[in-house]
């Protein structure tokens, strides 16, 4: 599928601010597609800037800069075609898996009790095959949680989600993440963007959304959000263990009595597939 984004995001302060470093993750991951083009604008413009990638493989933009400003402009734009990943080439152990491998994506802390409990009922149902487990997580959270937009904040714990059956993308995503962790299945949160039409308030958005590693079949990924398998319709832009290392902008500034403003505008044009 061809993608093209444009990801305007864009600070205003009330008084002259003196921005401190920004880290930038709103560069496509290059697994899995073929890009064409990309660039990334800034005002003002930055002193410095290092491109390179970070512990988990993202692409990252550190920026620095000198003079004072009122406003910070951010626009990412690209364009890329995406790739549907093969089949899965064999089948997978029975559950619950003892994986001492890939262990920053394995619970650093006992998972809560229920959601504990919510993934050994799905296990059970499912006679323990990976496959089907994976693909009854996905659907259960797709019907059962009433899904809205939360702009800002952290992820809900994955206990408050299954409580409370409702939920923002990256919510979903991390009662996903928790529930296969405690089936011993690695797990990691991807954010990025999806070529679903606009969300319930007519704009566009970062989507969220959880993947697994597979023995012999690398990392592949679900959509609860939507009840979809990952395909060709998702472009990732960073991956992590938890939401905390994907966060598209990070940085402060410095400035007295300053109030701040934040507007961004997503937009996502796609095509049903890549040229021959």
């Amino acid at each position: 599928m061809r993608f093209t984004v444009r990801h305007l995001t864009r600070y205003g302060y009330s008084a002259p601010v003196r921005l401190g470093p920004q880290r930038l993750r709103l560069s496509p991951r290059p697994e899995g597609v073929t890009l064409h083009a990309a660039e990334i604008t800034v005002t003002p413009a930055p002193v410095t800037r290092v491109d390179r990638t970070d512990a988990w493989g993202n692409p990252l933009t550190r920026l620095t800069f000198g003079r004072r400003t009122r406003e910070l402009v951010i626009e990412s734009r690209f364009t890329l075609d995406t790739h549907a990943p093969a089949p899965l080439a064999e089948a997978l152990p029975g559950l619950p898996w003892a994986a001492p491998a890939a262990s920053a994506f394995l619970p650093s802390e006992p998972i809560d009790p229920e959601v504990a409990a919510f993934a050994a009922s799905l296990a059970a149902a499912t006679c323990g095959r990976a496959e089907d487990f994976l693909a009854a997580l996905n659907e259960t959270l797709f019907t059962r949680t009433d899904r809205h937009i939360r702009l800002t904040g952290n992820a809900q714990t994955p206990a408050e989600t299954l409580a409370t059956a409702k939920g923002a993308c990256r919510d979903l995503t991390m009662l996903f993440i928790a529930a296969a962790r405690a089936q011993g299945i690695p797990a990691r949160f991807v954010s990025g963007y999806q070529a679903q039409a606009e969300s319930i308030d007519g704009r566009r958005h970062l989507h969220a959304w959880p993947e697994v590693l597979l023995p012999g079949q690398g990392w592949r990924g679900y959509d609860p959000t939507h009840g979809l398998e990952v395909t060709d319709g998702h472009v990732a832009l960073c991956v992590a263990p938890g939401q905390a290392g994907t966060l598209p902008l990070e940085g402060g500034f410095r400035g007295q009595e300053v109030t701040t403003t934040l507007d961004y505008e997503v937009v996502i044009d796609t095509t049903g597939g890549a040229p021959d």
